[in-house]
């Protein structure tokens, strides 16, 4: 009995042997780059952090498929460096000697990829699935409705226009009143003007009524007499 036990081990270490291999089909290369994201707090992968990782690998293949029966026994892990890089494998529960399709391992990792993160305190950056790209965060939507904001920017734009237009008819206004206000200064100014003649002073004629000279009056009466 004793035998046949270890006889059926020995198959199944083969087999999962052959199963978890770099670039063997269904198998993912996960590269961590721990001491980059923690600096001083770093921990040390052992085997509790490759346990860990079985873990959260059975834990994710459970909650993206309710039929699953993913256990911890069911990750391998193969070719482990000193840098943190492994390859791993998922395989079927049911028969235990062929590996979960990849596209269900990456559906998987994708669905749970924050809270395999958050296990490890890393990121996408430091965590990386070789084969799966980063997942991308959902889009930020705005509080404010879009057509609103355009609304609200319109707006601003109409009333600045008003504004400017009634600041420039303001200052256009002004300008012509100080125009104007110069010109009847400057009018009353020459109208008051006295002019100086021969050392002289005497009062500006005005050219439209004319002026009489006493002189010459004085003059003409005294020939007409005669």
């Amino acid at each position: 009995m004793l035998r046949v036990l270890l006889l059926t081990l020995s198959v199944v270490a083969i087999a999962h042997a052959g199963l978890c291999k770099p670039d063997a089909q269904n198998a993912f290369k996960v590269r961590l780059s721990i001491k980059t994201a923690l600096g001083d707090n770093a921990y040390a992968w052992d085997a509790n952090e490759e346990y860990l990782f079985k873990a959260m690998m059975a834990f994710a293949m459970r909650r993206y498929s309710s039929k699953s029966t993913t256990q911890i026994s069911n990750v391998l892990l193969c070719n482990v460096t000193d840098r943190v890089s492994f390859w791993f494998v998922v395989t079927d529960s049911s028969k235990n000697v062929t590996t979960v399709p990849g596209s269900e391992v990456e559906a998987a990792i994708r669905m749970n990829r924050n809270r395999i993160n958050s296990a490890f305190l890393l990121s996408d950056k430091t965590l990386q699935f070789v084969k799966i790209t980063s997942t991308l965060s959902p889009p930020v939507e705005p509080s404010t409705p879009v057509w609103l904001i355009v609304f609200g920017v319109v707006l601003c734009l109409i009333l600045a226009g008003i504004v400017f237009l009634v600041v420039a008819g303001i200052r256009q206004h002004k300008k012509k009143n100080k125009k104007s206000t110069e010109r009847e200064n400057l009018e009353e100014k020459c109208e008051v003007t006295i002019t100086v003649e021969n050392g002289i002073p005497c009062e500006a004629l005005d050219l439209k009524a004319g002026h009489i000279n006493g002189v010459f009056a004085a003059d003409d009466e005294r020939f007409t007499s005669l």
